[in-house]
This record gives structure tokens, sequence and C-alpha cells, in this order.
């Protein structure tokens, strides 16, 4: 399974980006793909998840009216619409799949079998 982001880079406050995450050689019937974001000098921190058994899942209220999580599995890539961006979304942003499909405890990064390498975000004030 190889997973690749694109699509970060430099935005002023209230811009927007979309991110991609192209998922290869993992099976989207039934499926489980996570954002997730580490901040410079903070811990790394789920942003939301999408999966095939649960739907999808918020980890932070400060981008719950803000990003949206899509998946197209004709493209086999999860999207990632951050919209009204602040100066605190700054953070390298990576995408994480599991074979089970739900996204319980996905907060336990160890969960998650298949990483990026991320993208960075990084919004001026």
């Amino acid at each position: 399974v190889q997973v690749v982001e694109s699509g970060g880079g430099w935005v002023q406050t209230g811009g927007s980006l979309r991110l991609s995450c192209a998922v290869s050689g993992y099976t989207f019937h039934a499926y489980a793909i996570g954002w997730f974001r580490q901040a410079p000098g903070k811990a790394r921190e789920a942003v939301v998840c999408a999966s095939s058994g649960e739907g999808t899942t918020y980890y932070l209220d400060s981008v719950k009216d803000r990003f949206t999580i899509s998946v197209d599995k004709a493209q086999n890539t999860v999207y990632l619409q951050m919209n009204s961006l602040q100066p605190e979304d700054t953070a390298v942003y990576s995408c994480a799949a599991r074979n089970r499909p739900v996204c319980s405890q996905v907060e336990n990064f160890n969960s998650m079998g298949f990483w990026g390498k991320g993208t960075l975000v990084a919004v001026s004030s």
C-alpha cells in the first residue's frame, strides 16, 4: 500500500486549500482513512476520519465547520477541503489508512498501518 499526499502550500488567512491523498494497493470496498496534522513543536493530532463502516468522524471542534473529507473510490483518492484557514491550521498534514474499516481509536496512531509522508500547509496572518 502506498499513500501519497499533495495539495499543500502557502495561503493567507481565510483562504482555502484542497488536499489529496492517493492510496494505491488498497481496497476501497472496506476502508478507513484519516487526516492527521502536526504543527511545529506540537504533537500529532487526528483531524478527521472517513470509513465505510462508520461514516465520518471529526476529532477537532475547530475544524468541523471548515474542513470536509470526501472519498472518491473510482480514483482511490481521499480529499480534505479546507476553508477559512487560520494561522493555527499551519501544520504538516498526513493521510493514513488502515485495513479495519472503522474510525474508532485512530488517535492510536500505531493502529493506522499505512502512512504518507505528509504535505505542508502554511497559513500566513
